[in-house]
């Protein structure tokens, strides 16, 4: 054994030994962090879909692979990580023995073949990722890029780290090359580097194994070292937090989209009934109003951001220069609560605290940045819940949760929440419509109808005696535009023979706005309400017309004991026209048009509906479809959602329907379909605003689906 050996050996033990010390440590205070965050209910369960969820996402990559090359490049850095982490082990034995192989795999062929392979994927992935990140850095793309407000020394001290141990790994298989002296076989990709070594002595070549095997424990003991020292370092950390981060998801099956996560109280989500049995201390905790109010779940999520941007690259509150990055909040989130719950573990422990760390503890969580607050108010209401973010998000955190239990603690505890939703909570409490319109005027849109609609209690006694119930919902009732898709709907299922009644006046709001406003108490109110009449009248089967009252019901509702079939009116009258029983019409060569179709939010990303208003519109003669840049999965808000169709939006460059309005007119499209009435209000007024402006023909128009379908097929003689 050499010199070189003995003192390589030596330092890698004594280095090793250091940062596996200060690792432990870490792991105990991130630990510890995660620990003091509240119950999260329902994450342990069925065991089998979360393993193959973990694997799926990890292994496969799944969600890393919506961006394509960029999924690739990782993929091939994460399996190298993973598989040349063997290479690190090989190197703690060669640095006492320079011709140490590992034990069985050490010279089998294909174990070679694979290390070669990997470490110059490993190589080419890391170097197309340093350039990646480069060509889109902030001082290019400023806000545009989405690595704005990243921490882009500790990204490069990865790229680094990886880069380094690629090359360490490639020298040292060329040097094993020279010193085995066996057939290039077993070398495939690295027996050129070989010749890098030719002509030394055999002693030379082991001390060049024996330094880049010291090379290799060093690079990733300092990783491991900086990683102790810097807890909130999501970039590197995340490859040992994600693997539980996605274990642990809300839904084992998909994305946090869809219903929003329940309001627990005591571990128990409230209800209309548990309402009354609160305690006073417990309308404390209602929502989050500090960070220690996040549960273990939440902190495992702001620990696990990577800080990669997707989410921020995705938001259209960033987008149109809003204050809200998700990344950035999740960042925020992550550094205060990384601040604040050791302080107070301290605290409780009789500790003292210095001005500094006392300053910390004083931080309201929701506050403007002259009070010191960790998240600016602005921020919580710029959000559309249009779950961009989520479907973005490569480790599952739950964006949306995070910021609806923020707005649910600022509605119910603080009362501070914008005051045009004053107006919205009084409506629906009161008059059951966030409009505040009169429930006896829930009927006036079919009163030009050629035929009767049946309502139940009047025409009908209960739903047993047709097929489905049209929940008309408020927009339907009582807005303008939004009535005309609603008698489209009722022609067409009159025309196809599909039985239908509605509830009149005994429909109520579903309490999409007030739940994603954070006014859970009145949401759980209309969902008792609701519940109520079902059982009476006997629902089962509904069709809706509203993407929000559609994912309210499907989704919202189940949590409360309501299981209901829902289908969305696209959904279903596609189905029709498939059967046979609606036939369109083409116009005349003059009449045919272009079509944009716009993905309501809570219709595609929330209930992965984005084929059937497709084909629907396919099966329409005449209509040619020319998708905007950003659709399906990729869609654009409208910017209605999370209850800011009742908000001005007096914030950024640009409001979010114009901006998705002029990605429509771009197209050169005749028609702007859509599949939801509070989509079609905010591309309506971004239409009207662009037309004034002289930026959009006159003609174009934003019409529902059902009403393309319509006039089609009363040009094929229906009446």
């Amino acid at each position: 054994m050499s010199v070189v050996s003995i003192v390589a050996g030596i330092i890698s033990l004594v280095v090793t030994a250091v940062a596996v010390g200060l690792a432990v440590v870490a792991v105990g205070r991130m630990l510890a962090v995660v620990r003091a965050g509240r119950p999260a209910p329902g994450r342990t369960g069925d065991r089998g879909r979360r393993w193959r969820a973990m694997l799926v996402e990890t292994v496969g990559h799944t969600r890393m692979l919506q961006w394509h090359w960029i999924g690739i490049m990782h993929w091939v850095v994460f399996a190298g990580f993973i598989f040349l982490s063997t290479a690190v082990l090989a190197a703690y034995f060669q640095v006492w023995d320079p011709t140490f192989a590992l034990p069985l795999v050490g010279h089998f062929v294909v174990f070679e073949w694979a290390t070669d392979a990997l470490l110059w994927l490993t190589l080419i992935g890391i170097v197309g990722l340093i350039a990646y990140r480069q060509v889109r850095h902030p001082r290019r793309l400023e806000k545009r890029s989405r690595f704005y407000g990243s921490r882009f020394w500790q990204a490069y001290f990865v790229e680094a780290i990886i880069l380094g141990e690629a090359i360490a790994g490639l020298l040292i298989r060329g040097a094993e090359y020279e010193l085995a002296g066996v057939s290039a076989w077993h070398f495939p990709l690295t027996a050129w580097i070989g010749g890098l070594y030719a002509g030394a002595s055999t002693a030379a070549v082991e001390n060049v194994i024996v330094i880049l095997a010291l090379t290799k424990i060093l690079l990733a003991m300092v990783w491991l070292g900086v990683l102790a020292r810097n807890i909130t370092m999501g970039v590197a950390w995340h490859r040992f937090t994600a693997w539980f981060n996605i274990y642990f998801k809300r839904n084992p099956a998909g994305t946090a989209l869809g219903a929003l996560e329940p309001l627990y109280v005591n571990e128990q989500p409230l209800t209309a009934e548990s309402i009354e049995d609160l305690q006073e201390e417990d309308f404390e905790k209602l929502g989050v109003g500090k960070v220690e109010d996040l549960s273990w779940k939440g902190l495992l999520d702001v620990t696990t951001c990577t800080e990669c941007g997707r989410c921020q690259s995705q938001c259209p509150a960033w987008a149109t220069d809003k204050p809200l990055s998700p990344k950035l909040l999740v960042m925020s989130l992550r550094e205060h609560a990384y601040q604040r719950l050791p302080l107070l573990s301290l605290q409780a422990a009789g500790g003292e605290l210095t001005t500094e760390q006392q300053q910390v503890l004083d931080r309201p969580l929701v506050g403007s940045p002259e009070d010191g607050g960790v998240i600016d108010p602005d921020v919580l209401w710029s959000c559309t819940n249009c779950g961009a973010c989520v479907q973005e998000c490569p480790v599952d955190i739950e964006h949306v949760d995070h910021i609806d239990n923020m707005r649910r603690h600022q509605v119910l505890v603080e009362s501070e929440f914008p005051s045009e939703l004053n107006r919205v909570f009084t409506g629906m409490e009161r008059k059951g419509n966030p409009w505040g319109m009169n429930g006896k005027d829930r009927m006036a849109w079919a009163k030009d109808l050629p035929f009767e609609v049946k309502v139940v209690g009047q025409d009908v006694q209960d739903l047993d005696e047709v097929q489905y119930l049209f929940w008309v919902g408020c927009a339907g009732a009582f807005d303008d535009r939004a009535k005309k898709t609603t008698q489209a709907i009722a022609e067409l299922l009159h025309l196809a023979g599909v039985s239908f009644a509605v509830l009149g006046q005994g429909e109520t709001c579903t309490g999409d706005s007030a739940r994603r406003a954070g006014n859970e108490v009145l949401f759980a109110q209309l969902v008792a309400e609701n519940k109520e009449t079902f059982t009476e009248t006997k629902v089962k089967k509904v069709i809706a017309s509203c993407a929000h009252c559609f994912n309210t019901l499907k989704n919202e509702y189940r949590q409360f004991g309501v299981e209901l079939e829902v289908v969305h009116h696209t959904q279903l009258l596609n189905r029709l026209v498939r059967e046979g029983k609606l036939t369109p019409a083409p116009p005349a060569e003059t009449e045919r048009k272009t079509i944009t179709y716009h993905d309501p939010c809570f219709l595609g990303r929330h209930n992965d509906v984005y084929d059937e208003p497709r084909d629907l519109l396919g099966a329409i003669p005449g209509a040619t479809l020319a998708e905007m840049p950003r659709n399906s999965e990729r869609s654009f808000c409208c910017g209605a959602g999370g209850a800011r169709m009742w908000q001005e939006e007096k914030l950024g460059s640009t409001t979010i329907n114009k901006a998705r309005t002029e990605e429509a007119v771009a197209t050169g499209a005749d028609q702007i379909a859509v599949g939801c009435p509070f989509c079609k209000t905010m591309l309506a007024d971004g239409l009207t605003a662009a037309q004034s402006t002289g930026d959009a023909r006159e003609e174009v128009e934003v019409l529902d689906v059902a009403q393309m379908l319509l006039a089609s097929v009363k040009r094929g003689g229906a009446v």
